[in-house]
C-alpha cells in the first residue's frame, strides 16, 4: 500500500480557478455589465455557472450571459469591493408574482346613503 502524501491535497478553503464560467449580465451604458447578487447573509457576490443549462435553470432562459474565466470575473468585481465568487448557486428565491388586492371585509365598506 502506498503512503498518502498529504501535502499534495489542497485544503477545501484554498481558492482555485473554476475554469470558464457562464456569467449573467445585464445591459449597461457601455455594453453589458455582470449581474451582482447577495448571499443569504447579505454580502455582495459575483455569480458564475459551469454550464449554460445551470444558468438557465436558475435565472431563466431569457437571462443574457457571457463567458469569463473565474480570475477575470474576480478582477472585474474587485474594484467594487466584491471578493466572493459564487459558482453554481443552488438556492434562489422565486420570482415575485403579481399580488391581487385583497377583497375588503364587509365592515370596511362604507354604507351608501341616498342623497
Amino acid at each position: 500500500m502506498s503512503a498518502l502524501l498529504y501535502e499534495d491535497d489542497p485544503e477545501p478553503s484554498d481558492r482555485h480557478p473554476a475554469g470558464p464560467l457562464y456569467v449573467p449580465v445585464r445591459p449597461g451604458p457601455s455594453g453589458c455589465a455582470a449581474r451582482l447578487f447577495r448571499t443569504p447573509l447579505g454580502d455582495r457576490t459575483a455569480v458564475g455557472f459551469t454550464s449554460e443549462r445551470g444558468l438557465t435553470s436558475v435565472l431563466g432562459p431569457g437571462q443574457a450571459w457571457i463567458r469569463l474565466a473565474e480570475p477575470a470575473l474576480r478582477a472585474l468585481t474587485a474594484p467594487l469591493g466584491i471578493t466572493t465568487v459564487t459558482v453554481d448557486p443552488q438556492f434562489t428565491a422565486p420570482a415575485p408574482g403579481p399580488v391581487a388586492p385583497a377583497a375588503p371585509a364587509a365592515h370596511d365598506i362604507p354604507a351608501l346613503r341616498a342623497a
